[in-house]
């Protein structure tokens, strides 16, 4: 539960922002530097709280990978939808990258920590 609580921190923190600036909850109707300004904040958000977690001492959970499915899910279709529109999406395939990176990292801990056991 505490987990949850953690991971759960930066999207209210991403929607609070959403609402605030850009008077809308659908991130997917967003233009591209909004778009990536609350991408962004959700990701780093996020793994902020992955590495808090994990700094105390926690086991990267399930839900986790949940919810690193679920912003994944959300920069592929706001990047397939950039390409059919035929807008640039340089940045958003950057952070993409990024964020398989860091999720194939994140598995490898887990890995790691199964073996430990």
């Amino acid at each position: 539960m505490k987990k949850l609580f953690i991971h759960c921190i930066p999207f209210v923190i991403s929607c609070i922002w959403l609402v605030a600036e850009c008077r809308t909850l659908n991130p997917i109707i967003l233009k591209g530097p909004d778009f990536l300004k609350f991408y962004l904040i959700l990701v780093l958000g996020f793994y902020g709280s992955i590495f808090i977690v994990k700094s105390v001492g926690e086991r990267v959970s399930p839900t986790t990978f949940y919810f690193l499915t679920g912003i994944g899910c959300l920069g592929t279709v706001k990047l397939i939808r950039g390409i059919m529109l035929g807008k640039p999406i340089g940045f958003l395939a950057m952070i993409l990258i990024a964020e398989l990176i860091i999720a194939f990292l994140l598995m490898s801990w887990k890995f790691n920590d199964k073996l430990k056991q």
